[in-house]
C-alpha cells in the first residue's frame, strides 16, 4: 500500500510539472503570433476634393517597415566566441623546532637519547585550474511584423518561422527592437544592429524527443530531488 502511494505521488508531481511546461508553451507561441495592423477610421468628408485624409496616400513614402503589422525582414548574422582560464596556486610551509628542557642544568634523556626535543613540521599546498570555451554561429533571414511603435519611433519587432518535415517541426523565434535608420531601402537590417534580440531556435517531434530527457528523468535530476 506504501509503494502504491508513493507510485501514485511521482505521476500526480510528473503530471502538473507537463501540465505548467504545456501551459507556458502555448502562451510563448502565442506571444509570437502575427500582430494585425491597426485600422483607424477616420470621417468621411465629401468635400469634392480629389485626396481625402481617409485616402492616406503618401507620395514620397518608402516601402520601408514603419506601423504595426509592417513586415520586416532580419538577417541573421550572429556570430558568438566566449573563453576563460583561472589558474591559481598556493603553498604554505612551516616548521617548528623545540629543544629539550634542562632539569637541574641537564637535559633528559634515556639510554642517551633525548626524549623531550620536538620538532613540528607542517605543510599545505593548493592548486586549481579551470578552463571554458563557447563558440556559436547563426546565419540566416527571417521575416517578422512590427508589434509596437515606441514614442521615440523604435520598432517592438517579433515573428517566428516553422517548419514541419515528416515527424519533425522546428521553429525559430525572433523579437527585439530596430531603429527606422537601421532598415536598409530593401526592408531588411542586420541582426547585429538589433537591440534586445531573443532568438529561440528548437524543435519537436520524434527526432526532437529521442534527444530529449523525460519528464520522470527530469524530476529525478532536478533540484527537487534531495539524494
Amino acid at each position: 500500500m506504501k509503494k502504491l502511494a508513493q507510485t501514485l505521488f511521482i505521476f500526480l508531481v510528473v503530471s502538473a510539472v507537463s501540465a505548467c511546461s504545456l501551459v507556458k508553451k502555448e502562451k510563448q507561441e502565442e506571444s509570437y503570433k502575427p500582430t494585425p495592423p491597426v485600422v483607424i477610421k477616420l470621417p468621411k468628408e465629401d468635400n469634392g476634393a480629389i485626396f481625402r485624409p481617409e485616402m492616406n496616400v503618401g507620395l514620397f513614402d518608402d516601402n520601408n517597415a514603419r506601423n504595426i503589422g509592417d513586415v520586416l525582414t532580419i538577417v541573421l548574422n550572429e556570430n558568438t566566441n566566449a573563453s576563460s582560464s583561472a589558474n591559481t596556486s598556493a603553498t604554505k610551509d612551516q616548521k617548528v623546532d623545540l629543544p629539550s628542557p634542562k632539569l637541574a642544568g641537564d637535559t633528559v634523556t634515556k639510554n642517551g637519547k633525548e626524549i623531550l626535543n620536538n620538532e613540528v613540521e607542517a605543510g599545505r599546498e593548493f592548486n586549481g585550474q579551470g578552463t571554458s570555451a563557447q563558440n556559436s554561429s547563426f546565419s540566416g533571414t527571417l521575416s517578422v511584423t512590427v508589434a509596437k511603435v515606441l514614442p521615440n519611433r523604435n520598432l517592438i519587432i517579433r515573428g517566428e518561422k516553422l517548419v514541419r518535415l515528416n515527424q519533425t517541426e522546428e521553429f525559430i523565434r525572433f523579437s527585439g527592437i530596430v531603429r527606422p535608420q537601421d532598415i536598409k531601402p530593401d526592408n531588411t537590417v542586420e541582426s547585429n544592429r538589433v537591440a534586445n534580440v531573443h532568438v529561440m531556435y528548437a524543435g519537436s517531434g520524434a527526432i526532437s524527443a529521442a534527444n530529449s530527457m523525460g519528464a520522470l528523468g527530469r524530476f529525478f535530476q532536478g533540484k527537487a530531488w534531495p539524494y
